[in-house]
């Protein structure tokens, strides 16, 4: 009798448990968008960022410029600057790319394994979260915004008051006695 083998299991990717803090992080704000870069990305998705690269380059016609774009030397200088980058080495000849929220949506189905899929439910929210905590920060600026002219109004008001309380409290000025000879006549 011959024995059957069991089929192969494929091993299972392990859960992914990334903090959204750990995320939040690496997104930062470039040309006024809020973007990971390719290295950051690579490593979150478990692939070298090489390979991450090549994928992008062969599915060139999901990733417009709105998804993604590369970093020009001035701005990967700035990076290195605030050690978001360690040195010059670090991206080689080629310049760092930078994925928009969108671009990074797209790259978990360009690279289609469970890792990328359950990584990007976790960048999604802190894009998310990201996103809310800027709305309420803008909110809060409204409210103080409307409280400081509430109160220069008030300023205005408040300053006249005392002013007309000053000119209330205020005694009247003595009268002044004439210097010089006062001849009688004037005196009555």
């Amino acid at each position: 009798m011959s024995q059957k083998r069991k089929p192969a299991r494929a091993s299972s990717p392990k859960s992914v448990l990334l903090p959204i803090s750990a995320i939040e992080k690496r997104i930062y704000v470039i040309r006024g968008q809020k973007v990971m870069l390719d290295r950051d990305l690579a490593e979150l998705y478990g692939v070298r960022t090489m390979a991450l690269k090549q994928q992008v380059k062969r599915n060139a016609n999901r990733f417009p410029p709105d998804f993604t774009f590369r970093l020009s030397k001035a701005e990967a200088e700035s990076l290195i600057s605030q050690n978001v980058i360690s040195t010059r080495r670090s991206f080689s000849r080629i310049l760092p790319s930078a994925f928009t929220e969108q671009g990074v949506a797209m790259l978990s189905s360009v690279l289609k394994s469970e890792r990328a899929a359950q990584v990007n439910v976790v960048i999604m929210r802190a894009f998310v979260r990201i996103r809310e905590v800027l709305a309420g920060q803008k909110d809060l600026l409204k409210k103080l915004d409307e409280l400081e002219k509430e109160y220069q109004t008030h300023d205005i008001e408040i300053k006249a008051i005392f002013d007309a309380l000053k000119s209330l409290i205020q005694l009247p000025a003595p009268p002044h006695r004439r210097i010089g000879f006062i001849a009688e006549a004037q005196r009555r």
